[in-house]
């Protein structure tokens, strides 16, 4: 699986804010995408970025994730 939090941190600037979302086109599923949190987290807890928020559909599921770039 890949990095989508990674792949999307790469492209930020430091200080930018951005929203990671799976991506069709790369064959990403929204239950594919969910390990995307625990990437973003580990990105976090080296101080990377932070999470701003984590969006969520009704039935739990992760849709999109808002990040920081930190450093």
């Amino acid at each position: 699986m890949r990095d989508i939090a990674k792949e999307v941190y790469d492209k930020m600037k430091i200080g930018g804010t951005a929203w990671i979302r799976p991506v069709t086109a790369k064959g990403d599923t929204l239950d594919s995408f969910q390990g995307a949190l625990d990437n973003a987290k580990r990105l976090a807890e080296e101080g990377l970025i932070n999470i701003e928020k984590v969006q969520r559909q009704a039935d739990g599921l992760i849709e999109a994730i808002r990040i920081l770039r930190l450093s």
